[in-house]
């Protein structure tokens, strides 16, 4: 029967398999299923490297089998098969039981070599795969005499395909349900493709049309094939993104803002002449830049990054002044009242009487910096809607609260967005929707992002970077503490925490959970992801089966008061307290009155204490390297040095172990964030998913693939400067709307 890309897969491959496509690796049409492609090649005759595969993680390997034996227990009454596979270096064991150990029996003979794919555990010291699926090469067994011929022509080829699977189907049953589709395709002459790359990019980048790249990365018969046509699909993927971006900042030029040109002797001059510090190389080049932008009558959109402690915030605070000289306001939105209020109380504080606009013994400049968060009393409330409305708050740091539609603005110039992969699109954009004119943007984000990644996923914004640290930030040790294996380092970890309150410091110590009656941290599923998606995702991983639940802020603390902290000072901080009460224990720690805190990852930004100097972080592999790095940046900010010890129950092999090691290796966040985004993959660079599991590039590499990227950037910038409607492109325009679907479409629109 004919096939276009537009077809449901359920008309090719039958209903039961369609359906386990759907639903465990989101595939849903032929286009789909093409566009799955090959995670890797093995070549026949090339064994896989068993030594150092990946715990916990669904694999498939070829191997070969060095032996097969039954093994009896429970008196006999039970019987298992354990069959050895190797590849010359290292060894693999296959365990069944059951009825089907007979069976298997008879086909898993020594010196045959074939695909097993199973979950990799360990049992007895040993990597075992328990009741993998397995295709023998040369045979097909248990298949009539068509689906015979149909393996024999899969496995002919020199390369052999490995997709991305899943445990209820297996990477040789997407190659024949691939193949099925091809062999169609080319029967009627692959009816509904269209090719994205213009003729002119084809030929300048030497790249094949799109038929002959599907055809050679799913049959490749030699490793040039498959790099040819990996190359092109990679430039598919980045130059129709590059596209969509590209058309956001032409759009965004085109809308109307007012320009903000601070004063001479105003508010920001005389900010800058009572900081007790001479500004970084990098703050003034970045403020430089920033206040270039917010002149122009057309509203910035720009991204500010840099290290945990570089000084965003003061850099941010400066635009924010130098707006309200301009006789705007600025809103400065966080993700927590814990930090609005650690940023309001910041603000406040270097302004000192700048902030006290309209009071008694308020500087002739000053303006008023106002808080608003949920939990506000009603006439604190109601003052501070006020002072907004009327334009007597210049200033206005606050949560989610800020977005709700009784909040009005006076002359809103510029919003600021601490930490924006913690909002909502619509949250950000209901915030900026509240200016009289689009008011100027700056994203900010502590977490620091490759360059590649800033093109991609902020691609429709400019990007300043703060890569130095202001003078008198203390060097930070950090140190994994494996708790398990060696228990007398966990007990010496205590005793470091003790000697340091001794000195006259505090300490932080952080666990991925609140306590008993509270859920887990969501852990995404196990069963049917996808292999390309068995990374760890970041953030506090929950319960996972044979593993004991996470350790909670609650028990910990009340352990540590009883056990290896007696006698010293140890409270309790999360998210689920009432906000006078969590403001007034970060206001007692920070003055001293409290010598441990022991917390979630609400104390992970923003929490400024620089007399703390050592953090304990608990089940450490349960949390993202980005977020260990960020949550070590709350140590080391005053005058001694630092110190974080990362305790984990992970043995040296497990990946998670290595993600540790990573973080305690090194302090820079641009190399640490390059491997977080290894292990998590891009992510869907253009929706609000940020893990790989749903990720719109499935070629591209952020990481990996610069040059691709920056010239499909500055090709896809000519391009749309040239024709913005893509009218002389109609097949790029319709790759661009498969791609913007309507959730992403908004929130490319949103920004």
């Amino acid at each position: 029967m004919p096939v276009a890309l537009e077809d449901p897969l359920k008309t090719v491959v039958g209903g039961s398999t369609a359906k386990v496509m759907a639903d465990h690796l989101g595939l849903h049409t032929v286009g789909d299923l093409l566009h799955h492609y090959p995670r890797r090649y093995a070549e026949r005759g090339e064994l896989t490297g068993l030594a150092d595969l990946p715990l916990d993680e669904h694999v498939t390997v070829l191997a070969e089998i060095a032996d097969a034996r039954v093994m009896t227990f429970n008196r006999g009454r039970g019987q298992r098969l354990e069959v050895t596979l190797t590849d010359g270096t290292g060894r693999l064991q296959l365990v069944f039981f059951g009825r089907s150990v007979h069976h298997h029996k008879n086909e898993l003979l020594p010196g045959r070599r074939g695909m097993f794919a199973g979950k990799v555990s360990v049992f007895n010291r040993r990597l075992q795969l328990s009741h993998p699926a397995y295709q023998l090469l040369g045979t097909a067994a248990g298949e009539d005499a068509r689906d015979a011929a149909g393996a024999a022509r899969e496995f002919a080829g020199q390369q052999i395909p490995l997709y991305p699977a899943c445990r209820q189907l297996e990477s040789w049953k997407i190659a024949k349900a691939v193949a099925t589709v091809l062999d169609s395709l080319e029967q009627e002459g692959w009816r509904g493709l269209t090719d994205p790359l213009p003729p002119r990019l084809r030929a300048e980048y030497r790249l094949p049309e799109l038929s002959e790249a599907l055809l050679k990365v799913h049959r490749p018969r030699t490793a040039a094939d498959f790099t040819l046509a990996r190359k092109r699909l990679k430039w598919d993927e980045a130059f129709v993104l590059q596209v969509a971006l590209a058309r956001r900042r032409r759009a965004d030029t085109q809308l109307p803002a007012v320009p903000r040109v601070p004063s001479g002797d105003g508010l920001l001059a005389a900010f800058d002449g009572r900081l007790p510090f001479t500004l970084t190389e990098g703050q003034r080049r970045v403020s430089a830049e920033i206040f270039a932008e917010l002149a122009t009558p057309h509203p910035m959109h720009r991204l500010l990054q840099g290290e945990v402690g570089s000084g965003k915030t003061l850099v941010a605070l400066r635009a924010m002044l130098a707006v309200v000289d301009a006789g705007g306001q600025a809103a400065l939105l966080a993700p927590t009242e814990v930090l609005a209020q650690q940023h309001h109380r910041s603000i406040t504080g270097m302004m000192g009487e700048l902030a006290e606009g309209g009071m008694l013994g308020g500087a002739d400049q000053a303006t008023k910096v106002v808080l608003l968060t949920g939990s506000m009393g009603a006439a604190a409330r109601r003052r501070a809607l006020l002072e907004l409305a009327t334009g007597e708050a210049g200033i206005v740091v606050g949560t989610h609260a800020l977005i709700e539609e009784k909040v009005q603005f006076h002359d809103l110039g510029l919003v600021v967005v601490d930490e924006q992969h913690r909002f909502g699109v619509e949250q950000r954009d209901a915030l900026r929707a509240k200016g009289r004119q689009p008011p100027h943007l700056l994203v900010m984000t502590a977490t620091p992002i490759p360059r590649t990644v800033a093109m991609t996923v902020f691609g429709d914004l400019e990007t300043s970077v703060l890569d130095e640290l202001p003078a008198g930030r203390s060097p930070i040790a950090s140190h994994v503490v494996p708790a398990l294996d060696k228990p007398h380092f966990l007990a010496r970890a205590w005793q470091r925490v003790r000697e340091e309150v001794e000195s006259g410091h505090q300490a932080y110590v952080v666990c991925p959970r609140i306590g008993d009656e509270d859920e887990p941290a969501e852990h995404p599923r196990r069963t049917g992801r996808s292999e390309e998606s068995e990374e760890r995702e970041e953030g506090a991983e929950g319960a996972d089966p044979g593993r004991r639940p996470p350790l909670a802020v609650l028990e910990v603390a009340a352990g540590l008061r009883s056990g290896p902290l007696a006698g010293l000072r140890v409270e309790a901080l999360h998210g689920r307290m009432a906000p006078e009460a969590k403001d007034e224990l970060m206001r007692r720690f920070a003055a001293g009155e409290v010598d441990v805190l022991v917390a979630t990852t609400v104390i992970e930004v923003g929490v400024n204490v620089p007399n703390a100097t050592v953090m304990v972080v608990m089940d450490a592999d349960r949390f993202g390297v980005s977020q260990l790095h960020q949550l070590r940046g709350r140590v080391g900010r005053g005058s001694a040095p630092g110190l974080c010890l990362l305790v984990t129950e992970m043995p040296e092999a497990a990946p998670a172990r290595s993600r540790l090691d990573a973080v305690a290796a090194t302090l820079d966040g641009f190399e640490l964030s390059r491997i977080d985004l290894e292990q998590r993959r891009e992510g869907d660079v253009l929706g609000q998913a940020q893990s790989g599991g749903r990720s719109s590039l499935r070629m591209l590499a952020v990481i990996d693939d610069e040059d691709i990227i920056e010239a499909a950037r500055e090709e896809a910038t000519r391009l749309v400067g040239k024709d913005p409607e893509l009218d002389r492109h109609p097949a790029l325009r319709t790759a661009l709307d498969a791609l913007l679907d309507e959730e992403r479409a908004e929130y490319l629109d949103k920004g």
